[in-house]
């Protein structure tokens, strides 16, 4: 799939996010539209699995530890033909699978998270098995930089490191802020770089929105023999609607219908500047 199609299915991922979450009254916005081109590159470009695939032992593993963007993997795995886009209409809703968070019951999702510190840990587990069994798969998991204050993710790097897990990749969308402020100033982590190669891993920094950039550098991974690798992708909250981005608001604030209608024109704007088309004004 080419930079320019990846682009278009951004821009389509982000209009369905707020379609979804309009409808349901309920999701995590600013979070969802951040990470939703790292989750884009993944299914589109890296991961070895499909819907065809998910059953199989030597499928890659995909788990999102920030689990509250739930809305965004939600939509690239309908797009991606794990289950029917439709579903997501009951999101949020009496008795739906399709909950505000990642669960099981939903196909495509590896594991249950939301418990903000855990998909480290079990993500490690993960890869740790799959070294044990001396299989090829490769797990990824996607952190936000506000839960790296929790404990239980500097034990899980200590470990990865230890049992050299070259097999797994962590990445951190770094969009600076969490629901109750900047991340520096609610537990600051910087410099994060340093952290994590003092803990053994090999690090790389890249722009979170960069198509482009995110293919070649996931596309290295692992990025040293021995050693588990971890991706800074630094994004922005609310990435594709100028009123919602860099807003702590939008962490998971709902559009009203005249957010949610200037935020779609905005979306078609850029969609038809890619496809090269003349923009009603």
């Amino acid at each position: 799939m080419s930079d320019h199609e990846l682009e278009l299915k951004s821009i389509q991922y982000r209009k369905h996010i707020l379609k979804y979450i309009k409808m349901a009254g309920a999701g995590h916005t600013g979070g969802s539209l951040s990470c939703v081109d790292i989750l884009n590159v993944l299914y589109n470009r890296i991961l070895r699995v499909s819907p065809e695939t998910f059953e199989d032992a030597d499928r890659d593993r995909y788990l999102q530890s920030k689990g509250h963007s739930v809305e965004a993997l939600y939509v690239v795995l309908a797009e991606r033909g794990f289950f029917p886009e439709s579903d997501l209409e009951t999101l949020c809703g009496y008795e739906s699978h399709y909950v505000g968070h990642p669960t099981r019951k939903v196909r495509g999702i590896e594991h249950n998270t939301g418990a903000l510190g855990h998909g480290l840990s079990v993500s490690v587990g993960v890869a740790l098995a799959g070294k044990m069994d001396d299989a090829d798969y490769r797990v990824f998991t996607l952190l936000g930089d506000g839960e790296l204050a929790e404990g239980s993710n500097w034990e899980s790097a200590m470990a990865a490191s230890n049992y050299k897990l070259d097999n797994l990749t962590a990445i951190v969308d770094w969009n600076t802020l969490q629901i109750t402020g900047r991340t520096k100033d609610v537990c600051k982590t910087d410099p994060l770089d340093d952290k994590f190669v003092a803990f053994g891993w090999s690090v790389a920094d890249v722009p979170g929105h960069d198509l482009k950039a995110l293919g070649e550098v996931l596309g290295r991974a692992p990025f040293e023999k021995g050693k588990p690798s971890l991706i800074i992708a630094r994004t922005t909250k609310g990435k594709g609607v100028s009123f919602m981005e860099d807003v702590g608001k939008w962490h998971h604030g709902v559009p009203n219908d005249d957010e949610y209608a200037a935020a779609i024109r905005e979306l078609e704007s850029a969609e038809a500047v890619l496809k090269g088309e003349k923009i009603s004004v």
